[in-house]
């Protein structure tokens, strides 16, 4: 994410990535290799899609608009040679989806050729914004990696083109989340937050070749093995003479965001060690255990939310049963702003199974409630589908601050459990019952530490409105008015 859109905002009731990063060096086939990766990292963006390549003396790049299937195919990969690349994919908004804002940023000054793919965002890129605009710097996007790719331009370190110093020292100067690869001709670098707000981890190919990349998931696609996660604060450079790791800034408390696991990550992704899928199905059993009910049947909104259903059936010992068919061919970015449109885009994309659920108690999982208006949709169609009682479990706390770090949230007072009280939003989602899993469970059942918050280990900020890294100047950032800003 990242850049100065108006407003974050929301589509239907769902949290939204921002973006996924994929980067290769010292393989043959870099891009084709890119490609595959972005298709494993669909689902963290489907505004946009792009990749940069290098056959170690020039760069060749193509972006666009729409999902990376729209964007490429295997003529236009073939006309990306060489053995380092970088790719991006970037999440739908409105009002600031153009191609400007699409990554990799690619840029030339006088260390020669820079490109740059981000995934999150900068709490201080207005104050850096201005004053590099002051300094007579002069954008072409509205993103915050590119403000990024001036502070390296700018910095005395790069002056010859030394990237791997450049980059440091310009990091040092932004607050926020961040997962970062960025290249010139020779090198490619990897870079992630003080915090490890946003996931980034490294790969290698059995026949040799480095690749990094948001989520494990994408290198099970593209045949790399895993390595291990690039560590908060780190820098991972790579070039002719190997790999290098540089601690370019001090690592703060680690802070992963608790949303990969809960909804944003792919299952087959795996995060400290984690597997996605796991943690999900041992949030559901916790959920059974806090909060049991007398049903029939426990079923999940696909398709986050399967998992955790899977082990709230498992703990509670009430059959898991398939309650929707999911639409396949829409996508998360088919739900639009109105409330007519939203009503009708749910009833599309998820179709109840009559004959599973007429006559029966259902304890309907989800992963989270942001608005309100899916979630009274989803218990409507259940209702309408002959369930003659919805009791509704979400297997994550209310969803109370927005998240300035890489999550595409909205305002405090679009977040229902910000201006309501449990029981309020029950009845607005017309549940029979309504429970959530508390903040402690969950780090408890994510981390296997019980004594939270001393041992906290994953940022909470959206639950607990405790954001580890100050976001005074992230909030005037989104409250321009629409139109002045973008994202990345």
């Amino acid at each position: 994410m990242s850049g100065f859109d108006a407003r974050l905002r929301l589509g239907g009731d769902s949290i939204r990535e921002a973006c996924g990063v994929y980067g290769v060096w010292g393989h043959p086939d870099a891009a084709r290799l890119t490609h595959y990766g972005l298709f494993a990292l669909q689902h963290r963006g489907q505004e946009s899609a792009g990749i940069v390549a290098s056959d170690g003396e020039r760069i060749v790049f193509h972006k666009g608009m729409g999902l990376v299937s729209e964007v490429f195919d295997d003529e236009r990969v073939a006309t990306l040679p060489g053995s380092i690349a970088i790719g991006h994919v970037r999440y739908s908004t409105s009002g600031s989806s153009h191609l400007d804002n699409a990554q990799p940023i690619v840029v030339r000054y006088r260390g020669g050729w820079l490109a740059l793919a981000h995934n999150g965002n900068l709490v201080n890129a207005l104050a850096l914004r201005a004053r590099l605009e002051d300094d007579g710097s002069i954008f072409q996007t509205t993103v915050d990696t590119e403000v990024i790719a001036h502070l390296i331009a700018r910095s005395r370190h790069g002056a010859g083109g030394e990237l791997e110093t450049a980059l440091p020292a310009a990091l040092n100067e932004t607050r926020g989340g961040y997962a970062l690869v960025v290249m010139n001709e020779t090198t490619l670098l990897a870079a992630r937050d003080p915090n490890g707000f946003r996931p980034l981890s490294l790969g290698r190919f059995p026949e040799g070749g480095w690749v990094v990349a948001s989520e494990t998931c994408a290198f099970d696609a593209t045949g790399a093995e895993f390595v291990r996660d690039v560590r908060p604060g780190e820098i991972l450079a790579i070039d002719r003479d190997g790999l290098r790791s540089v601690q370019a800034t001090l690592a703060g408390k680690p802070s992963l965001c608790a949303f990969e696991y809960i909804y944003l990550a792919r299952p087959d992704s795996n995060f400290e060690g984690r597997n996605v899928h796991a943690v999900r199905k041992d949030l559901g059993r916790r959920l059974a255990l806090d909060h049991p009910v007398e049903a029939d049947i426990v079923t999940g909104v696909p398709d986050s939310s399967l998992s955790a259903a899977s082990g709230y059936a498992e703990r509670a010992g009430i059959p898991y049963e398939m309650g929707f068919v999911k639409n396949r061919y829409i996508g998360r970015t088919f739900i639009q702003p109105s409330t007519t449109a939203r009503a009708f885009g749910v009833q599309v994309k998820l179709n109840p199974l009559r004959k599973v659920l007429e006559g029966k108690r259902v304890v309907l999982i989800d992963d989270s409630i942001v608005r309100g208006t899916t979630s009274r949709r989803i218990v409507s169609l259940l209702r309408q589908a002959g369930a003659t009682e919805v009791h509704l479990r979400i297997a994550s706390p209310p969803y109370r601050h927005p998240c300035y770090y890489g999550i595409d949230t909205s305002f405090e007072s679009e977040l229902i459990a910000a201006t309501r009280s449990v029981e309020e939003i029950r009845e607005a989602v017309g549940a029979d019952s309504l429970a959530y899993l508390s903040s402690e469970a969950l780090h408890e059942t994510i981390t296997g530490l019980p004594d939270w918050p001393v041992a906290e280990r994953l940022c909470l900020a959206c639950f607990t409105g405790k954001y580890e890294v100050p976001v005074d100047g992230a909030r005037g950032k989104f409250e321009l008015e629409e139109g002045k800003g973008g994202r990345a």
